[in-house]
């Protein structure tokens, strides 16, 4: 049924496409690209469980916050784990791309990105939220089609396509033919689970222990799936189990990725998994084409090369790969013609108040 009112506000409504990552969450708005890339943090008072703090301001008080207040994340492995503080933070982020705009526009329609593997109950609160934080129409995406789209696969063709998205909470492997996934396997490994190998890798090996940042930092600076040109090594610091003193060692990059082995394993054994249910017209397809690479845990050195090494056909990394969830879920709606068939059909809809 043709409503005016939608015809006329969609001529001049905000679209948002928005990443809500386990460990960052990143808007991108029509016209302007991302806009917010912020850690998925939120710093509440323990009492009262207000914020007092949401996204890079809140990642900072991570581990040095008095004892009423906490910083947590909202999500866990790609769901929503707290509502109302994931709904506080959807608004601050929706509000904050609203206010970087010149001519005020109403309220946005906004696409969100889901891991391919959540229930029913888990869809219905992501987008009764981001309704409850100010969208106007609100879309769902699962996340490998939006990565995919994001990196430019030719999705909607008949040929195949394949994607492995990992991102902090889980791992979405998914293969694509004319517009569909084909087969998908999402799995609650990924960047999250290898900061907690080298957690206690450290704690096992030098009775080490460490904070989060701390597991992150060196993964980003030296972690690696692949043996490197040139072995690096970096220093942890933290406190001695035994004594209790503060303590630094210095940790190769060789010794770290036999931390995060167990991780990087279940990750590229899910990928051989996939291949293994795709047909073998698509595989003929993926031999041509290869297989690529998103989210930031795609961004780990030597990951193409050793998927790579098993499945033996090329394996590449997206351009801007942490990027590619919220640029696709973007461009749905710029091309919501052709990309219509790739949203989660059941909570799609609008409200109008």
């Amino acid at each position: 049924m043709f409503r005016p009112l939608d015809w006329f506000l969609g001529l001049f409504s905000l679209d948002i496409g928005i990443d809500l990552g386990t460990a960052n969450t990143l808007v991108y708005v029509r016209d302007r690209g991302i806009v917010i890339n912020e850690p998925s943090w939120v710093a509440i008072n323990k009492r009262n469980r207000r914020p007092l703090a949401i996204g890079a301001e809140a990642r900072e008080m991570v581990g040095r916050t008095p004892s009423d207040i906490v910083a947590i994340r909202p999500l866990r492995d790609g769901v929503i784990s707290e509502f109302e503080i994931t709904e506080a933070m959807l608004k601050y982020f929706i509000d904050k791309a609203h206010e970087q705009m010149i001519v005020p526009f109403p309220r946005p329609r906004v696409v969100v990105g889901i891991p391919s593997g959540v229930t029913e109950v888990e869809k219905r609160a992501v987008y009764d939220a981001a309704i409850s934080a100010g969208a106007r129409e609100a879309f769902l995406i699962e996340e490998p089609m939006a990565a995919a789209i994001g990196s430019g696969l030719p999705i909607i063709e008949s040929r195949g396509s394949m994607i492995v998205d990992i991102g902090g909470g889980t791992t979405e492997v998914a293969v694509f033919s004319m517009g569909g996934i084909v087969v998908s396997r999402s799995i609650r490994v990924a960047g999250d689970e290898m900061d907690e190998d080298i957690l206690q890798y450290a704690r096992n090996k030098y009775n080490l222990l460490i904070g989060e940042r701390t597991a992150e930092r060196v993964k980003v600076g030296i972690g690696s799936a692949f043996s490197l040109p040139e072995e690096r090594t970096m220093t942890l610091r933290g406190r001695n189990l035994i004594n209790g003193l503060p303590q630094s060692v210095e940790i190769s990059s060789i010794e770290l990725r036999e931390a995060m082995s167990p991780s990087i394993n279940i990750i590229v054994d899910t990928v051989k998994d996939a291949l293994d249910e795709t047909p073998p017209e698509l595989v003929a397809d993926l031999m041509e084409v290869g297989i690529c690479l998103a989210g930031g845990g795609g961004q780990i050195r030597g990951l193409a090369e050793r998927l790579e090494d098993v499945v033996k056909m090329r394996v590449w990394v997206a351009e801007d790969s942490m990027t590619c969830v919220a640029r696709g879920a973007g461009r749905v709606l710029e091309e919501l013609d052709n990309y219509n068939r790739v949203l989660v059909g059941l909570h799609r809809g609008s409200t109008h108040h």
